[in-house]
C-alpha cells in the first residue's frame, strides 16, 4: 500500500503516543476523527501500522539485566533456520531475535532477574539445541535511547 502525507502524518503522531484519541490525532493531521479512523484502520489492515504497543521499563518488572547475544548456527539450512526462528519465538525471555548477516547469524536482545537467571537461560535454551556453533554476550550497561519509531519519509520528497 501506498501512503500520502496525511498518513505519514498519522504515523508520525502515534508513533509519539498512541494512546491519543481519533479526534486529537484527525486535529493534528487536518482531518475529521471519522476520517482519521478510517485512515487508522487501513494502516492496520494493510500491515504499515503492525501493532499498537507500550514500552514497559524491564527494571520496573524485575527483568534489570539485558543482553545482546549474537548466535552463530553450524550451517545455514532453512529448516535449521526455521527451527531457531520458532525457538526464539518461543522464549519469552527473548524480547526481540533478528537474523542478520556478518558475524553472527542471529542477534537476540535478552532479559533476565540476575546473571544467574541469565545463565540458567542459557542451559536450557542454547545449550540444548545442537545446531549452534557459537554464543557471544554482550551485557547492556545503560538503555540510552529505547523505542520502536521509524523515520517517516514524506512520499511526495525526493
Amino acid at each position: 500500500m501506498k501512503y500520502d502525507r496525511i498518513d505519514a502524518r498519522i504515523l508520525e503522531i502515534v508513533q509519539k503516543n498512541n494512546r491519543l484519541t481519533s479526534e486529537v490525532i484527525g486535529e493534528m493531521a487536518g482531518l475529521s476523527a471519522t476520517a482519521c479512523q478510517r485512515r487508522m484502520k487501513t494502516l492496520r489492515s494493510e500491515g504499515i501500522i503492525e501493532a499498537d504497543v507500550s514500552i514497559v521499563s524491564p527494571k520496573a518488572v524485575g527483568r534489570p539485566i539485558g543482553m545482546f547475544v549474537l548466535v552463530s548456527l553450524e550451517r545455514e539450512r532453512a529448516d535449521i533456520i526455521d527451527r531457531f526462528k520458532k525457538a526464539i519465538k518461543s522464549s519469552p525471555q527473548i524480547v526481540n531475535g533478528f537474523y542478520v548477516t556478518g558475524d553472527a547469524d542471529f542477534v537476540l536482545y535478552v532479559t533476565a532477574r540476575s546473571m544467574e537467571d541469565y545463565e540458567q537461560f542459557t542451559q536450557r535454551f542454547f545449550y540444548e539445541i545442537p545446531d549452534i556453533k557459537g554464543v557471544k554476550t554482550m551485557v547492556i550497561m545503560d538503555r540510552v535511547k529505547v523505542g520502536f519509531a521509524i523515520p517517516i519519509e514524506d512520499p511526495f520528497e525526493e
